[in-house]
């Protein structure tokens, strides 16, 4: 018995498939040459002025990404959001 042969659908599935990743890795890609940021890690415990609670959250949102980018240890990301914390039901 002979193979049977693609469909047309199956076809038009496949290259719709295709062009989805391609999107997909353009995205990525674009996304990849934008500068970045601020590399230096945050230091929380350097900071002395009074900040409010949005302030506080980016700086802990700063500092998840730094420590998703591997920027600082878990140790210092775990004490410094500690401290954040702290600052943050302080106020």
């Amino acid at each position: 018995m002979a193979a049977s042969r693609t469909t047309f659908e199956k076809l038009q599935r496949d290259r719709a498939k295709q062009a989805k990743a391609a999107a997909k890795r353009a995205r990525r890609l674009e996304k990849g040459t934008e500068e970045p940021e601020d590399e230096t890690p945050v230091d929380v415990t350097k900071i002395t002025e009074e900040l409010s609670a949005g302030q506080l959250l980016e700086l802990v949102e700063k500092l998840h990404k730094q420590f998703d980018d591997e920027v600082i240890s878990f140790e210092e990301f775990e004490d410094q959001k500690t401290e954040l914390m702290a600052r943050l039901t302080v106020d």
